[in-house]
């Protein structure tokens, strides 16, 4: 699979967590096609690496296909910005978008589609501390119907859901949990960028979901933590040792 990947959305391109991943994809050969809802962040998109750049809101389908044309792999890193939205309810781009995300890239031939979901969707729900989850439970509930969209879609996906997010610099030493309530703690952003570029070229990563957080960042005691030969390009092979 990964001798076929030549082009690469990056959608959220203008957050922090897809601005790390631009920086992971700089020096590769790999063509970047960044997304982003922000005109205003279109040149320095490009100054970042991206090759080119569309501008769009993903909550339109026609957007969503639009971006996706002649990718073979997505990493989507979108996320809605704290609002009333998260509390009272209301279309988020974290689901919706997602979805929308999702049936474009099958529509378009993509090979593989990377989501940056987070510890306390899902399975891994009681890993995130109560009060959190009320604050956050829409956003939750959207990263969780996005999960489940792209699991039973015919792609071929990586979910990475990291712990709470810093931006720190990248530690290279990331503790990954497989099946929910696994790990709990922090991480920086660079480390997930890390990932999610290597799940595309990692054939381990296939059709799994991972609970992420850096090995000084964990909090409380770790489980089903798992060890993946993680193929980072432009790396040698890298070994997260558990």
């Amino acid at each position: 699979m990964s001798s076929e990947i030549r082009r690469v959305l990056v959608a959220g391109a203008g957050g922090e967590t897809g601005r790390e991943i631009l920086k992971r994809l700089r020096d590769t050969d790999l063509t970047v096609k960044a997304m982003t809802r922000s005109p205003a962040k279109e040149r320095d998109l490009t100054n970042q690496g991206a090759d080119e750049v569309i501008v769009g809101d993903l909550l339109d389908p026609a957007d969503a296909s639009r971006a996706v044309a002649d990718c073979d792999v997505v990493l989507c890193a979108i996320g809605s910005k704290p609002g009333p939205k998260m509390i009272f309810g209301g279309e988020l781009v974290d689901g919706t978008g997602v979805e929308n995300l999702v049936h474009a890239a099958v529509a378009a031939d993509v090979d593989r589609f990377v989501f940056e979901s987070a510890i306390g969707v899902g399975d891994s729900r009681e890993k995130m501390p109560a009060p959190f989850r009320a604050l956050l439970r829409n956003n939750l509930n959207a990263k969780n119907h996005a999960e489940a969209v792209l699991r039973t879609s015919p792609l071929t996906y990586t979910i990475i859901r990291p712990g709470g997010l810093t931006n720190a610099p990248a530690t290279e030493d990331v503790l990954v949990g497989e099946g929910g309530e696994t790990v709990f703690g922090r991480i920086p952003r660079a480390d997930v960028a890390r990932l999610m570029v290597a799940a595309p070229f990692t054939a381990e990563a296939e059709n799994r979901t991972f609970e992420v957080v850096s090995r000084d960042g964990l909090r409380g005691t770790a489980r089903g933590v798992v060890e993946l030969d993680w193929q980072v390009p432009g790396e040698e092979t890298i070994e997260i040792e558990e």
